[in-house]
Order: structure tokens, then sequence, then C-alpha cells
């Protein structure tokens, strides 16, 4: 059903029917049945003209939707005088059209309060004066001071000794967080202690809560595959009603026999508790820290099996460490890790910010690189004080001109070319999150079949994490078209569910963009992967992933329900009947407490 033809707000027609219909009995066994009848005529007129635009706008697509039946039994009790059961009909129409929509509201509020956290103005601290500019303003290296009780405005790093921040707002979790010097701290959570400095890493519009509120502004619209397989049931169940109907009419010579078929079988379960309980499950995905946009990802999510993940920020902490730094030329240790991190703090890519990190945790004076290019998921190259500096894998240093022969470094390393000179390499180690092996388990407990990994790094190292975790298929020395590629084939193969894939870098962009679901770890900050995802996890836990499973499959679930114990009470109804059994009044109220019950039951999912 074209919601749209009801108005902005389906409140006001639903409280104009119960009106009417109250008004219709008063006047009809106080004043005249002849009023009372024409009131609740005009009250079926008022619900059956944007029933009848919809059901019209559905015909001239060549489809065939579940609002047609509502319509033609309410033009079936005007025309046989049978007022108030047109009106009650109307009024299980338009109430069932407002619930839907404060479902709906209700959704939209959790994720507006996002949008409205959203900060526009910065304190910049310049010399020994601290100036309030408008966010837009701020550039990566102002000083930017936080006060007590204010929103982060941008990303960036702490540069006092500690800084208690809510995150509650990104994450769900409602305990304060502790942050010490040198900790990226993300715009968005707001200051729960004392006031304290950060130094801005990016622009207002690059920053993680930017990021987010885009995701929150597409994440309203689309209709859900079990929404639209609705209308494909319609078709089913048209036919269905007019043949029981007629039929009846027929055999009794009774119209009424009909009109009460038609009445009872009006599909408001079908119209309405699957959207509402998908759209309550958007909302409850909000208040977790899990963005979805709109419903269409949590019913994906409800009915997926193949989970594809890449390992590093989603497995892994995304927060490598440097070990050693072995040294392949005469570049000092140390000068080379300051000249890897001056042109890596131009990248967005987890180990970049863990080298810069480290860098500047060693009172390192960085650069500003020029001239820098990035392959995703490979390297990247700039000059940085008149030296070209190239850091990243084997592949991507014979990329760029690198002639001698490499070491096979393995996805915990980094091989560093200084002037096209091999000048080092930095070892890396980034721990297994803490809470992936219990996920893992929630994942398997919930139905999901098949987990594998996707990642650019080497196949030792990915598998022994693979090994840990209880992987069952590790892909590893992927390029992003690579993973792209094998997301693609495992969704295709005959018989395969919805293949979800989770990612948190620009590397992993194309596999979540062709992913049946996409989903991004944005914790680290705002990256392509969460303007390609179909659902966004704001919280730095893997936990959230499993969530998402859960509240898709608990949606699902109840919207399923919903729909056959609604139209299962119905086809009975309609049995019952058909068989002179049920008048048109008594079959209209019956249908109002069906609608009612399913609807209730929908709202369910909004709760954990």
């Amino acid at each position: 059903m074209n919601l749209g033809s009801f108005g902005r707000d389906g409140r006001a027609l639903a409280i104009g029917e119960v009106a009417a219909v109250c008004a219709g009995g008063a006047a009809y066994l106080g004043v005249s049945p002849a009023v009372g009848e024409a009131i609740w005529a005009a009250a079926a007129v008022a619900a059956v003209a944007p029933t009848g635009v919809s059901a019209a706008r559905t015909l001239v697509r060549g489809r065939v939707g579940v609002d047609i039946i509502a319509f033609v039994a309410i033009v079936a009790a005007l025309l046989l005088g049978e007022y108030l059961t047109a009106a009650i009909v109307g009024l299980m129409l338009s109430g069932g059209v407002a619930l839907e929509r404060g479902a709906a509201r209700r959704a939209r509020a959790d994720l507006a309060q996002l949008v409205a956290r959203m900060p526009n103005s910065a304190w910049r601290r310049v010399g020994d004066r601290v100036e309030e500019v408008p966010v837009d303003v701020v550039m990566p290296g102002d000083a930017i001071v936080v006060r007590a009780g204010e929103i982060v405005p941008v990303d960036g790093e702490l540069t006092d000794d500690e800084a208690i921040l809510d995150e509650a707002a990104l994450t769900g979790e409602p305990l304060p967080v502790i942050h010490a010097r040198g900790d990226a701290l993300r715009s968005g959570t707001s200051n729960a202690g004392q006031v304290f400095d950060l130094r801005a890493s990016r622009r207002a519009d690059d920053s993680a809560y930017a990021a987010v509120v885009r995701v929150v502004r597409d994440a309203e619209g689309g209709r859900a595959p079990f929404v639209r397989l609705a209308d494909r049931w319609a078709a089913v169940l048209l036919p269905l009603t007019l043949v029981l109907a007629g039929g009846a009419w027929l055999a009794s010579d009774d119209a009424t026999r009909a009109l009460a078929v038609l009445v009872v079988a009006t599909p408001c379960p079908l119209i309405l508790a699957a959207p509402i309980a998908l759209v309550s499950g958007v909302s409850r995905a909000a208040r977790r820290g899990i963005i979805a946009k709109g419903s269409g990802p949590i019913e994906q999510m409800g009915r997926v099996r193949t989970i594809l993940m890449d390992k590093t920020g989603t497995l892994t902490l995304g927060a490598p460490s440097v070990g050693a730094i072995d040294q392949l030329d005469s570049v000092d240790p140390t000068e080379m890790l300051r000249l890897v991190a001056s042109v890596e703090q131009f990248s967005t890519n987890v180990i970049a910010r863990s080298i810069v990190s480290v860098a500047r945790s060693r009172d390192l004076a960085l650069s500003a690189a020029t001239d820098v290019s990035e392959g995703a998921g490979m390297g990247i190259e700039g000059v940085v004080d008149g030296r070209r500096v190239t850091a990243g894998s084997s592949r991507w240093l014979a990329m760029r001109g690198y002639t001698q022969p490499l070491p096979g470094a393995d996805g915990g390393q980094v091989l560093v070319g200084i002037d096209h000179r091999l000048a080092g390499v930095l070892t890396l180690a980034d721990p297994v999150r803490e809470d992936a092996q219990a996920a893992i388990a929630r994942l398997r407990a919930l139905g999901v079949d098949t987990i594998a990994i996707l990642t650019g790094d080497s196949a030792a190292t990915a598998e022994r994490i693979g090994a840990v975790l209880g992987i069952d298929r590790v892909y590893a020395d992927l390029t992003p078209q690579a993973k792209a590629e094998i997301v693609r084939a495992v969704g295709q193969r005959p018989g395969s569910r919805p293949v979800a894939m989770v990612g948190d870098g620009i590397n992993d962009a194309p596999a979540l963009a062709v992913a049946d679901v996409g989903i991004a770890m944005a914790f680290g900050g705002a990256t392509v992967s969460s303007e390609t995802a179909d659902i966004v996890i704001t919280s730095n836990t893997f936990d959230r992933v499993v969530d998402a499973v859960e509240i898709g499959r608990r949606s699902l679930g109840i919207a399923r329900q919903s729909v056959a114990v609604g139209m299962g009470l119905s086809v009975a109804a309609m049995g019952v009947a058909a068989f002179g059994y049920l008048p048109p009044i008594a079959g209209a109220l019956l249908q109002e407490a069906i609608d009612v019950t399913v609807i209730l039951n929908a709202l369910r999912a909004r709760r954990g």
C-alpha cells in the first residue's frame, strides 16, 4: 500500500475515523438512523479514497497489490448499505497506517538523536587565545579545546593527560570511557569530565561523526524484500477471496455473505505487520550503535547464513604496534619511522594510523608529505623533506619501480623504500579482538554456517588467525577487486542465502558494495566503507555484528509470525463467513481485533 496516499500523518485520519464511528453511533441512536448511516458512509468514503488511489497506482504499474482487497471490501459495503461495516473497515485501515507511521517515527527519532548532536562550532586555540569558530573551518593540526559537557567537534588526538568521554550516543555503551594522551578521539562523543585539548586529525566533513550522519540520512526509505513479497502474495490472495466470496453469494443468494468474506479478508496483517516489525528492528539497532540504511538490511540480516569478513580492524583490533625496525640501508631506524609516519598520516588505513601514533608517542616531528599516492590495501608513497618515501607490500614497491630483490613481507610487515632503495622493514603486531572468539560462537548459534576471512594480508598470518577463531575458510593476498569478486561468486552459488561482508577500510568498499549486506566497522573514522555499506557499526566491538544478526533474526521472525498468524486467522474467518456464521459487522470487528493483535505483536521487535 502506498502510505503516502494517507497524507503525511496517518494519525489525523485515524482520529477522524474514530470520531466519525462514534458520532454516527450517537446519531443513529439519538437522532435518526439515516443521519448515523450518513456519517458512517462519509467516514468510509474518507478512508476508501486514499486506498483507491493506492490500488490504482499499483494496477497502473502492472502489479496486484494487497490494498485492492480492502478497496473492494469498503466499496461493496457501501453499495450494500452496510455503512457501519464500511466505516469499521476504514477505521481498521487508517488505524493500522497510523500505527506503522508511529513505529517509523520512533525509528527516525532514534536516528535523529544522532543527527541532532552534530556540533556547529568549535573552540580553537591560537597562541594564548581560544576563539569560537565554525566547525567547518577547523583544519588537521589545529588545537581544539573541548569544554565539560560539550560534544567533540572533530576527530583528533588527545594532547592532555586524560579525557573522560560519554560515547553512548555512538556505541550504545552507558559507561564513560577514560582516554590517555595520544588516544584517537571521535567526534560525536561528549566530554563527561574536565576540559581537555585535542589535535584535529581530520576536517569536520571527513570526521567519523559526519560519516555516521550521512549514513543516518540515507537510512530512510526503501522497501524490504519481505514487504515487496506481500504484493506477490496478493496475486494469490485476491483471486482466492473473490472466488470464495462469489461462491458464497451464488450458493446462498445472499450478497451479505460475500461482503462478510471480503471484510475478514482485508489483509492488514500483510500490509502493515511486516514493515512495522522490520522498522522496529531499525529502531532497536540504532540504540545499539548499529545504523541500518532502512528496513531492507535488517531483513537481509535475518536471512544471512554466510558472513565474509576482513581481518585487520574487524577480527583484530586494527591498531597494530610497531615492534622491530630492521635496517637494510644506511637510514637510521628512528629517522626511517619518522619519514614513514610523515607520509602515512595522509592515509586512513588502520596500519597507517598505528604507525603515526607510535611515531608521535616517541615525540618524532612529522613533516607534511607532498605528491602522495596510495594503493588501497597495498601501500602509500610521497615526498617528505625532499626524499621519496614508499611504504607497503613487496607488490606495492615493485609497482613503484623498485627492481632489487624484495623480501616476501607478510601481513605483519611493512617494507620501506627511500629514494628507490630498500631501506628497511617495520614489523607490526595486531592482536585478535578479545570478543572475536565468543562472537564467532554466537554467530554459529544463530545459524550462520559459513564464516570466511577475506584479506590482503599473507596466507600465513590470516590462516593463523583463522585457526585460532575456528574460521571455515581463509582467502589471502587479495586486492580490493579480488575481494569483491569472491563476494559476488559466493552470493551467486545455487541456493545461496544472502551473503554479508564485514570490513572497515577503503579496500573493503568494493566488496561491501556487491554483498547482499555490507557491514562497515566505522569506529576508526570516516571511510569509503561506511558510505557504501548497508549497515554501519559505530562501536569498537565485533559483538555488534552479532547483535545485527540477532536483531535481524528476531525482527524477521516476528514479521513472519505476525503475517502467518494474522492471515491464518483471516482465512479461517473467511470460511466461517462464507457459511453464513459471521455477519459483516461482526466480521469487521473480528478483523479489527486480529489486526490490533498482530500489529502489537510486530511492535515487539523494538524491544530486546
